[in-house]
């Protein structure tokens, strides 16, 4: 295979990126809609709140820490072109939490709605991935040189962690995990969706130490320090979250 995947569309070369990106989006929405149409009562208003939240939350998010990454770059030479190709999941997952949680206090809604989008999220990541993978190292999403047995070429001369890969087959790791979990409705809802999102920032925290980036604070790269700050955060609220395991009706 050679490296950049490209796809020819309308007299215009594009990478797979963005493509898969676009698609994976896409599919991971109709899935959304699909679950949520089968299991959720929120009311119309209280439902549009939370998905506008998410979006702008993530839209934002991802392409501020997308350019954080390198921030000497982002605050003595900004680029509104390259500001707004920047992206990172790292940064739209962080930012979306907090638009939907902003949502949520509007219109007045106390409970959890994250176990709804768990699976749309990690359906539409490991199609996004799969572009990451696609495009070598055109883009930054590739990992650092490697003489280990799962190094490969992805686009020169140096066999390299296919970080992407890695990351797919954590998403599908986690996808069969929390079905085992979430298969005897034994927690409350929520607890799926801060359980992958626990799990998913402590991976991408030492995913982060094969892949190059900006070291900021000792050896740590922008992303790592916001995975830092949502895996304290995500520990707190599940160690001092009550009531997690649905309690049990007791028939009379």
């Amino acid at each position: 295979m050679d490296f950049p995947v490209t796809f020819q569309l309308f007299g215009k070369t594009i990478l797979a990126h963005p493509v898969f990106e676009t698609v994976g989006i896409f599919i991971g929405m109709r899935f959304y809609f699909y679950l949520k149409r089968k299991s959720e009562k929120l009311p119309f208003n209280t439902s549009a709140a939370v998905l506008i939240g998410a979006t702008a939350g993530a839209l934002i998010g991802s392409k501020l820490i997308g350019n954080l990454e390198n921030p000497y770059v982002f605050f003595n030479d900004f680029n509104f072109k390259r500001f707004w190709t920047n992206n990172t999941i790292v940064g739209g997952l962080a930012f979306g939490l907090i638009g939907v949680e902003l949502a949520k206090k509007i219109v007045g809604h106390k409970e959890s709605t994250g176990d709804l989008i768990v699976y749309p999220l990690i359906l539409a990541m490991i199609i996004g991935r799969i572009g990451c993978f696609l495009t070598g190292i055109h883009e930054e999403t590739y990992g650092l040189p490697t003489t280990s047995i799962f190094g490969m070429h992805l686009g020169d001369e140096y066999l390299r962690h296919p970080v992407a890969l890695y990351e797919i087959a954590f998403l599908l790791f986690m996808w069969f995990e929390l079905k085992m979990i979430g298969r005897n409705n034994k927690y409350v809802s929520g607890f799926l969706f801060k359980l992958f999102m626990l799990s998913y920032f402590s991976f991408r925290f030492f995913l982060d130490f094969i892949k190059p980036k900006i070291e900021i604070v000792g050896n740590l790269g922008t992303i790592q320090l916001v995975c830092l700050s949502m895996i304290i955060y995500y520990i707190y609220v599940l160690k001092n979250g009550r009531n997690l395991i649905q309690p049990k009706i007791i028939k009379l």
